[in-house]
């Protein structure tokens, strides 16, 4: 709105010329998404509160989780309202990657909203049915997937650490655009399981691709970097400093011992926005280096269903992995922040692979 707006009065005075640039909008969508946070943040968890919207904990979790009960929960959806404010404010609205996001980002925050509205409201067990979410999310993800393919996006996808590897795969590229897109949504949310474990790595995961969405949609920088150029990605620099602003907002009432909890409303919103960075940016392969804590949460679920149902053993004392060491006796605020320097060396690690190549 202030690219349109505040840009045209460049003409009078070369002060408004700061509103072409993505670099002072993607600062100030940051600092407006944080500010936004700390203003209605408040005021939505004496509202959750107030109308008994709290978590529901799991009976064979860790014992110390019960007294977490009753914490308001569904705060996700002041971190989708500020991302969505700041975007709307500070981004180039005519750029159909922004839209884009925005559908994806909704679409998920939707179907969690569903999800944590059966299981805290309407109090039924377990939530929305887990077919039922799963095949709303793949809906969700395949028009993402249909749009980009049929608006002739690059199918093409490259690999780090290697310069000349780049596999071209066309209409199969539809389903893996779901994949990565599902996958992020997924991943996330079974992160989402301590104070503030989930919404670190995404500041940083978030941050992450704010840098490389700059650098994707500047042809000169792209050229230079061997990577591939997307053009008009870099405005998506813009959207996920939003993100990067509302993930610390949230941080400050979710941090140990949480105010808030996101929730399923966040949680599936932000993994499916992360994930839809990721392909559009054309560095879906990193996501899973970036997003390398969300990754080994997901895959710590998996391989303990799996070889719980192959031999009747189970892998982790209990999975998500972060409850695995709860029981294992470290105390939540030392599995939290330890994640999160695991988040951090992730991050500059995929950053290094522009030019480890």
């Amino acid at each position: 709105m202030f690219y349109y707006f505040l840009y045209p009065l460049a003409k009078y005075h070369t002060v408004f010329n700061v509103f072409q640039y993505i670099t002072f909008r993607t600062i100030y969508a940051a600092v407006t998404a944080l500010s936004l946070s700390f203003v209605m943040g408040p005021y939505l968890i004496e509202r959750l509160r107030a109308i008994n919207v709290g978590e529901v904990v799991r009976t064979d979790g860790p014992p110390n989780h019960f007294s977490k009960q009753g914490t308001p929960t569904m705060g996700g959806a002041i971190i989708i309202l500020v991302v969505i404010i700041s975007v709307l404010l500070w981004g180039n609205l005519s750029n159909a990657y922004v839209w884009l996001m925005a559908f994806v980002t909704a679409g998920m925050g939707t179907i969690g909203f569903l999800d944590d509205y059966s299981k805290v409201v309407r109090k039924k067990k377990g939530g929305m049915r887990a077919r039922t979410k799963f095949v709303a999310q793949i809906c969700v993800a395949s028009g993402a997937a249909l749009f980009l393919y049929y608006s002739r996006f690059d199918t093409a996808v490259t690999m780090p650490f290697f310069k000349n590897v780049i596999v071209d795969l066309r209409i199969l590229y539809v389903p893996f655009v779901v994949l990565v897109i599902v996958g992020a949504s997924n991943a996330v949310n079974l992160t989402d399981g301590l104070d503030g474990l989930a919404i670190g790595p995404m500041a940083i995961s978030s941050a992450t691709y704010m840098l490389l969405a700059y650098l994707a949609g500047n042809v000169k920088i792209a050229d230079y970097l061997h990577i591939m150029y997307v053009a008009k990605a870099g405005e998506l620099a813009v959207f996920a400093g939003a993100m990067v602003g509302a993930s610390l907002g949230f941080l400050w009432f979710n941090a140990y011992p949480a105010q808030v909890f996101m929730g399923d409303v966040g949680s599936l919103s932000l993994g499916g926005a992360l994930g839809t960075l990721a392909v559009i940016t054309k560095h879906e392969v990193l996501l899973v280096l970036i997003g390398g804590i969300f990754v080994v949460e997901a895959l710590s679920v998996i391989f303990q269903v799996g070889s719980f149902k192959l031999t009747g053993k189970r892998v982790f004392a209990m999975a998500p992995i972060h409850h695995h060491y709860e029981l294992k006796g470290w105390p939540e605020p030392k599995i939290i922040v330890r994640f999160w320097i695991i988040a951090i060396i992730l991050a500059l690690v995929a950053i290094s692979t522009l030019k480890i190549r």
